[in-house]
């Protein structure tokens, strides 16, 4: 027999890579990495495991990515509902922000995310916020996996005064994480409309060293489109092909405008696409063609968008929201099935963000970055097809233990590595206070 450190024994294994579901089957793993997926019945003579973990209920699947959030806004959570992106924008997120933003907010702000990550299944999260090197050290900490945006804008804030001084702090932080096996970076240019030209050409001359995701808004309204073409002549995308910036490296979010053109200059140029359903109702920014991405062959992930526009970081409900969108904007209910659903949440935000070698299905020689999820609730009950229940009836209640890189980080509901009420005393502490004085 071999020696391992854990075994984990599931009713249900989904790999996402391949597809399908493998009954009564387990999971070896050691120092942190997939060994083997196998059944049960031979895992029991093949491997002696320092730890075995039975999950005679739940399904095993690869741990959720997140692949586009802004963490530290779970702070602003519930601050301005029910408004259009560019009024929420600048009359309420970024006035509060020029008033509360802080290493301090970005830290608790980001604990906040995390736990609540975390407890809904997310073992991976891209993030694009202020102070990144503040929230390195919480997901550290927690021993989550995250990718963190060299945040990229032309006006001053609390953070820098430039978009040099973004560069330049991004790049310090790229540099002190330099081999981090949990913690990567991405260049993070906030959107076409808040970055000119020179930042942009700069971002693409250092990225031709370094390969990195470049994390961006792009197309999310009309409006955002139409005003390019009054100002500039061209569409956003145009523009940012013309700077060289369309390519494999390229996370462009939200993409709820798009020609069949450009769908197909997406494809050719190897761009990913998150896309960010629920927030995108909720602002009123449009539809991301999704069936007609896929179909094109375009890489397309998921994302929650932050808590301030969502109002949650929930995955599950996030796949579920995409799934039935899609079937009803392009009025075919085989759009986006549900496997394909499990996979945007999986291993296409691994791909986005340059990390599908390492996480995003269960898969020999990954990291064991693994998601536990009972199905013997009334509400996923009979269960015939288990990735069809977790996407149309789970909820993230029911996600019971997780564990990153192998390390156990959720057990049985309870997070291992956060003080869930010291979070929650730091998150009431702050709505107090951005309660009395939203902004300036």
């Amino acid at each position: 027999m071999t020696d391992i450190e854990l075994l984990i024994n599931a009713r249900w294994v989904i790999p996402v890579e391949p597809d399908g579901c493998l009954a009564h089957h387990s999971v070896a793993i050691h120092q942190g990495r997939i060994l083997e997926v196998l059944p049960t019945a031979v895992a029991a003579t093949g491997y002696k495991a320092q730890q075995t973990v039975d999950l005679p209920d739940q399904a095993l699947i690869p741990g959720l990515i997140n692949a586009h959030t802004h963490a530290a806004m779970g702070l602003f959570r519930g601050l301005a509902d029910d408004l259009p992106l560019m009024e929420w924008l600048k009359n309420h997120i970024w006035p509060a922000e020029s008033r509360w933003v802080s290493p301090q907010f970005v830290s608790d702000g980001a604990q906040l995310a995390v736990a609540e990550m975390l407890k809904g299944g997310t073992t991976c999260f891209s993030d694009m916020y202020f102070f990144p090197e503040s929230c390195a050290p919480v997901v550290r900490r927690a021993g989550m996996r995250a990718c963190l945006g060299m945040i990229l804008i032309d006006f001053p804030s609390a953070y820098a005064d430039s978009a040099a001084g973004y560069l330049d702090k991004g790049l310090r932080l790229h540099d002190e994480l330099r081999g981090n096996e949990l913690v990567t970076v991405a260049f993070a240019p906030h959107a076409p409309y808040s970055v000119s030209d020179e930042p942009l050409a700069r971002v693409r001359t250092l990225n031709a060293e370094l390969g990195l995701p470049v994390h961006m808004h792009i197309h999310e309204t009309a409006h955002e489109v139409e005003d390019a073409l009054v100002s500039t002549g061209r569409r956003p995308l145009a523009r940012l092909q013309e700077l060289d910036l369309l390519g494999p490296n390229l996370v462009a979010v939200h993409m709820t405008q798009l020609l069949p053109e450009e769908i197909a200059l997406l494809a050719r140029t190897g761009v990913s696409v998150v896309h960010c359903p629920e927030s995108n109702m909720k602002l009123a920014s449009g539809f991301c063609p999704v069936s007609a991405l896929l179909q094109a062959g375009v890489n397309v992930a998921l994302g929650t968008d932050g808590a301030a526009s969502n109002n949650d970081l929930d995955m599950l409900g996030e796949m579920r929201t995409a799934a039935l969108l899609a079937k009803a904007v392009s009025a075919d209910a085989t759009a986006l099935p549900a496997s394909q659903a499990l996979r945007m949440a999986t291993l296409n935000g691994a791909r986005a963000l340059g990390l599908e070698s390492v996480t995003g299905s269960i898969s020999h020689g990954k990291y064991a970055d693994l998601v536990a999820i009972d199905l013997t609730r009334l509400s996923s009950q009979p269960v015939y097809d288990p990735v069809s229940q977790i996407v149309y009836t789970a909820s993230r209640e029911q996600v019971t233990d997780v564990w990153v890189a192998g390390r156990r980080l959720l057990n049985g509901g309870r997070l291992t590595s956060l003080d869930e009420s010291e979070i929650l005393h730091r998150a009431r502490d702050w709505g107090d206070r951005i309660g009395r004085q939203p902004g300036p």
